[in-house]
């Protein structure tokens, strides 16, 4: 793949960790978001850590882009992108649809011939093996579809007060919960490295025993945090939830002596 695609699924440069970062962290956003989503983490960046948004197609400065309604679909060209930037330590971040795209991601890489992820982190999503007979988004008419999304509250205001931004966002917002919806877990090993899996304490779309079952997703060691705020506490919240990250970072990679360690 040349740099030019590669850019696309990661804008934005090395950002202020720049070449010298102990570890890239990749961070997926939830439905209909993108890059923007962590640009507040790219900024706040812990000593050592790389911050990497990947932008799908759909969306931002690929929004005349088809989105991808399958994992299957987008798993290749997602990871044939990421590959070249596996030079170093590196783990995943993916909040609520992005959680289950940042999981398999990281069982991709994780069995594969090369350097497997340090570390995967999950939030706002339940496990992906729980049985579901949660109302399906993607096939409702327009009208309750944004009214959902209104609730669910990821989707800022300014967006949904405006009729043109509407109509380009729509087909991507539907393609993403499509995909969410027709997910299944792929065939394959579980995880080798550390989970770790956050909530928002009041998040109506997940629970503690939901979250708790990304346990058995790894056979690596588990964490869970539950930390202030609703489905989208780490908006709210950044510098927290970067802390926590830094943390469980550091913890995966001062355990293996052959990694660099995080700068305390």
């Amino acid at each position: 793949m040349n740099s030019a695609v590669a850019s696309a699924w990661l804008p934005g440069g090395a950002g202020a960790a720049g070449e010298g970062a102990a570890v890239r962290l990749f961070c997926f956003a939830h439905a209909g978001g993108g890059a923007s989503a962590y640009r507040p983490w790219r900024a706040a960046a812990p000593p050592g850590v790389e911050v990497r948004p990947v932008v799908l197609p759909g969306r931002e400065s690929r929004v005349r882009e088809l989105p991808f309604r399958r994992v299957e679909q987008l798993l290749d060209p997602l990871c044939e992108a990421l590959e070249p930037f596996l030079d170093r330590p590196y783990a995943f971040f993916g909040h609520s649809l992005g959680s289950l795209l940042a999981y398999e991601v990281a069982r991709r890489f994780s069995a594969g011939p090369g350097r497997g992820p340090e570390l995967l982190v999950v939030s706002g999503r339940r496990a992906p093996r729980l049985p579901t007979d949660r109302r399906l988004f993607s096939t409702l008419p327009d009208a309750e579809f944004l009214a959902a999304m209104a609730g669910l509250g990821g989707t800022p205001p300014e967006v949904l007060g405006e009729p043109q931004l509407l109509n380009l966002m729509l087909p991507t917002l539907r393609a993403d919960f499509e995909l969410n919806e027709t997910y299944r877990p792929l065939a394959g090993p579980r995880l080798r490295c550390p989970i770790a899996a956050y909530m928002g304490a009041d998040d109506p779309e997940v629970s503690a025993p939901e979250l708790l079952a990304w346990s058995g997703e790894t056979t690596g060691e588990f964490t869970m945090r539950v930390l202030p705020g609703g489905h989208f506490y780490l908006k709210d919240e950044p510098d927290d939830v970067l802390g926590a990250v830094r943390q469980d970072l550091a913890r995966v990679l001062d355990r293996d002596h052959t990694q660099p360690r995080l700068a305390a």
